[in-house]
């Protein structure tokens, strides 16, 4: 995918369907779109961003999906979502309020859907959308409903605190607490030995 910077600049302040389903295992959930994602249409869509190879390597898909293939997650029990849906060049241009909306769209969001799990990859978004200023990685006491709630590191590649060796564990331990089975064992089939 490649796009003018004319393409990308037009698409701040677009917005990102969400990949949602009623009942998933687990709802991932954004910061927000960046305007890469937001011209092409698929959520964690820029090339340094390690969202899809930490999902794969932590078992949760059976092979590395590409940002095109994100309709395949539903199959699997999953879905995508983000915080604040207006797409920018970077989480630093939202405000203190978009988070704090976002979070109570996000809070009626599960309640429609009902996921078993709802996991914010952001620790900072999720702070100020859910006001838990003293929040950690892991498990929230928080839960929406029947709804457990997970704050997992930012995926994006400009996270450097967040190795990719980290991230990988950070999302394997999550999904060792859903009970996912570990996809990435999953025999091939046919289509994907090709």
């Amino acid at each position: 995918m490649r796009f003018s910077r004319e393409e990308l600049a037009s698409a701040n302040g677009r917005t990102l369907a969400d990949v949602i389903a009623p009942d998933l295992a687990v709802l991932f959930c954004g910061i927000n779109p960046g305007l890469l994602s937001a011209a092409s249409g698929f959520h964690f869509a820029r090339p340094g961003n390690r969202f899809w190879p930490a999902l794969h390597r932590a078992g949760f898909t059976p092979r590395q999906l590409a940002p095109s293939d994100q309709e395949e997650l539903l199959d699997l029990g999953f879905g995508i979502t983000n915080v604040v849906d207006r797409a920018t060049a970077g989480a630093a241009e939202l405000r203190a309020e978009e988070y704090r909306t976002g979070g109570q769209a996000l809070r009626a969001k599960v309640r429609e859907y009902r996921p078993r799990w709802l996991a914010v990859v952001g620790i900072g978004a999720y702070r100020v959308a859910f006001d838990a200023p003293k929040a950690v990685m892991g498990r929230q006491e928080a839960v929406l409903g029947e709804t457990g709630v997970w704050v997992l590191p930012n995926p994006s590649g400009l996270n450097a605190l967040w190795t990719t060796p980290r991230l990988i564990d950070a999302f394997r331990a999550f999904r060792l607490v859903t009970g996912v089975p570990d996809a990435s064992c999953a025999p091939l089939s046919d289509n994907d030995a090709s």
